[in-house]
């Protein structure tokens, strides 16, 4: 059974200026270069973000991605929820209402997800042995004549 991996929550400093974007990067770099990384920006304290911000944003999800991990953003101050809306890379993030909501979004159990399409007896939701050999794509038949497919 794997164990679970941390997710990492780091506050964005109030300013995310070219300056503070490099410096802020350069914090979280091992944490990014980990085996699938789990990474919560928090990001109420800022006041000021500017497009080195935003880049600086995109870059350690792509990062984080390549190594098959993620980055979720939580708690959007009002400032920093603008302008990601504007530059439109709010619709590329997981946001959560708090950093909270964002750590527990990572404990996602795939059963839990998969009792949606099938019926499990309750003994095996918890089992191991099903997670191994639970199909990812399921077909359900809802009694229309299609069948609705969830990968």
């Amino acid at each position: 059974m794997e164990t679970s991996r941390p997710v990492i929550v780091k506050r964005i400093p109030e300013r995310l200026n070219m300056k503070q974007a490099r410096k802020f990067q350069q914090e979280v770099r091992p944490f990014l270069q980990s085996d699938r990384p789990q990474l919560v920006f928090d990001l109420s304290q800022v006041r000021q973000i500017d497009a080195a911000g935003v880049d600086m944003l995109l870059t350690c999800m792509s990062e984080a991605m390549r190594r098959d991990g993620d980055l979720k953003l939580a708690a959007l101050s009002p400032q920093a929820a603008i302008v990601l809306e504007l530059t439109r890379t709010d619709r590329l993030f997981e946001i959560y209402d708090n950093s909270t909501d964002a750590v527990r979004s990572y404990s996602s159990f795939l059963p839990n997800m998969l009792k949606q399409f099938y019926h499990v007896p309750r003994h095996l939701q918890q089992s191991a042995a099903f997670a191994a050999t639970a199909p990812v794509a399921a077909a359900h038949d809802d009694g229309d004549g299609s069948e609705d497919v969830a990968a």
